[in-house]
């Protein structure tokens, strides 16, 4: 078995994916590189190819039909061989300095025998991501000091607090493959926006948490054609919409909330921050289809559970989505803009 696989999913990724492969393979035999090829049209299974010639025992490739980023996460997490697993988008990478760091602790936790309290193995391996706005020479680097101790094993019931930009994004998130399959995690094909489903669903499952307070995943941001640009994303509405309510319905919270209170309370943060994606979106779009929609994602939540409605409705930000008229569309969509210019999220 090897200690982490890394899963790369590309598509007509020919022009940066070295860059993301480069970071990956200093880990040498102790991981494998997954690559999976989806349906690309340029250049991408080429250079896969070139890379399993030239690192057999590490590199592997699929190829195989479009079935979007979602399809490409399904097919290395059917085929890992890690003891650990993570994403890594084509267009992102890690660094080359907090990398060999990472890779010492996780070579230290796949020697022990088993994963007893006193012979700990994490769940779930927790590191800072780093917001790259190339075009423009911005970073923005997102830690976990408040939440969680460097170098330390907790729970969910000893972490610290959230604030309200801190996510536990892919980006951030290094599984145990067994985790992931414990909870059947499986994204749906043909849509983005998934990496919120798979950041979601398995964190139920996570009894024990380690945090590494370094500065490792390298999140591109600034291509015209990427998934979380403000117009792409309007063009994309119907899957934003389709994700939100996958993960407002992945976790029974109630059950998460006799376990593992403050972990219900972040899951419904979450929710949150997607209804209001979802709905500033729609508003911005603007017609009356788009209204319908926004009705109809209120209402979803609803019959689904009257509980976290309530919650959604009346106790968060989120609430403010659903004001009436135009002046209420006019004030959600400014407090959106200025919420950008502060967190330079797309």
């Amino acid at each position: 078995m090897k200690e982490i696989t890394f899963v790369v999913p590309c598509y007509n990724s020919a022009e940066y994916m070295d860059r993301c492969l480069e970071s990956l393979l200093p880990a040498g035999e102790a991981c494998e590189i997954i690559i999976v090829n989806d349906g690309s049209t340029d250049d991408t299974g080429m250079i896969a190819d070139r890379y399993h010639e030239k690192y057999p025992d590490i590199v592997s490739v699929v190829h195989k039909e479009n079935g979007g980023h979602g399809s490409g996460v399904n097919t290395g997490l059917e085929r890992a061989r890690g003891e650990f697993f993570k994403v890594v988008d084509s267009d992102d990478f890690l660094d080359k300095e907090a990398f060999p760091v990472l890779m010492g602790d996780i070579h230290n936790f796949c020697k022990k025998v088993d994963s007893s309290v006193d012979n700990p193995k994490p769940d779930l391996i927790v590191c800072n991501y780093i917001y790259d706005h190339f075009d423009e020479g911005i970073q923005k680097v997102m830690r976990y000091r408040n939440v969680f101790r460097d170098g330390e094993f907790c729970t969910w019931n000893t972490i610290g607090h959230f604030r309200p930009s801190q996510y536990l994004v892919m980006h951030s998130l290094f599984f145990r493959t067994e985790i992931l399959r414990k909870a059947k995690v499986r994204l749906p094909e043909h849509t983005f926006y998934v990496d919120n489903l798979f950041s979601n669903k398995p964190l139920p499952y996570v009894e024990k948490i380690f945090y590494r307070d370094l500065d490792m995943y390298h999140y591109y941001l600034g291509r015209e054609d990427q998934s979380v640009n403000e117009q792409v994303l309007m063009k994309r509405i119907d899957q934003q919409i389709k994700v939100t309510k996958m993960v407002a319905t992945c976790t029974k919270l109630w059950k998460v909330e006799k376990k593992y209170p403050k972990l219900a309370r972040y899951l419904r943060r979450n929710t949150s921050i997607m209804m209001s994606i979802s709905c500033i979106h729609l508003l911005l779009i603007g017609d009356e289809e788009a209204m319908k929609k926004r009705e109809e994602l209120w209402k979803y939540i609803k019959e689904y559970d009257i509980f976290l409605y309530r919650w959604l409705r009346y106790r968060t930000l989120c609430g403010l989505t659903y004001l009436p008229g135009r002046l209420g569309a006019r004030l959600t969509i400014a407090g959106y803009r200025a919420a950008g210019k502060v967190y330079h999220f797309n």
